[in-house]
């Protein structure tokens, strides 16, 4: 993938490459600089693209972008629920439905809803970036659209917090960096021994989760 300011930024919460002190615009050179820096959300959508583009060929059998369905889309979301730090209640947990469990649990930590939705939302439009048509964007597949629903209505009910209310809270720029974080250290599970995933969506639940030294993904 080009990228927009050739040098992408080491900064899992994408942060912008600084600016140049000199009001002229100059390099340290002497020539001047015409490169724009990309925008946060600019960078996190590159990374969440080429991450996901690592995972079908990491996918077994590996997957071509031409042949992903909206099927495939639902499997890498449920694939990033193993970095995530958001604790859902199952049903049969005594704290099922209670905002503040007043102790640990052993439910499980998935994605945030606010984060699979601003991640789907990033690799939809970069989808069209490069080269794809809309009507057969995977990514505004109607199937991801309903799993969408199903995972916010599920971790409303398990976690007894209401997204709306959540939302109206939050700054926009949170929303725009949801998940930001998630698809970084995906890309850093399946490269190195393991490292620590941080889920920037909405509620939380524990701590830093370790990543796998290695992913695989089975059809």
């Amino acid at each position: 993938m080009n990228s927009e300011a050739g040098v992408e930024s080491n900064d899992p919460n994408g942060g912008e490459t600084a600016p140049s002190s000199t009001s002229g615009g100059t390099a340290e050179g002497g020539t001047e600089s015409t490169e724009a820096t990309p925008s946060r959300y600019e960078s996190q959508k590159r990374r969440d693209w080429n991450t996901f583009l690592q995972y079908l060929r990491n996918h077994k059998p590996p997957l071509t972008l031409a042949g992903c369905s909206g099927a495939h889309v639902i499997e890498f979301l449920k694939y990033l629920d193993q970095f995530g730090k958001t604790k859902v209640h199952v049903t049969s947990c005594p704290y099922f439905g209670h905002p503040s469990p007043p102790a640990p649990c052993a439910c499980p930590l998935k994605q945030a809803w606010g984060s699979l939705d601003a991640i789907i939302g990033r690799l939809r439009a970069a989808y069209e970036e490069n080269g794809g048509r809309q009507e057969t964007n995977p990514f505004g597949a109607k199937a991801v659209r309903l799993y969408l629903r199903e995972v916010k209505e599920s971790h409303t009910k398990a976690r007894g917090i209401p997204y709306e209310k959540k939302r109206r809270k939050r700054s926009a720029s949170a929303v725009v960096s949801g998940g930001a974080s998630t698809v970084a250290m995906a890309v850093g599970a399946s490269s190195t021994g393991g490292t620590e995933a941080t889920d920037s969506g909405e509620g939380g639940g524990g701590g830093a989760t370790t990543l796998p030294a290695t992913s695989s993904t089975t059809t």
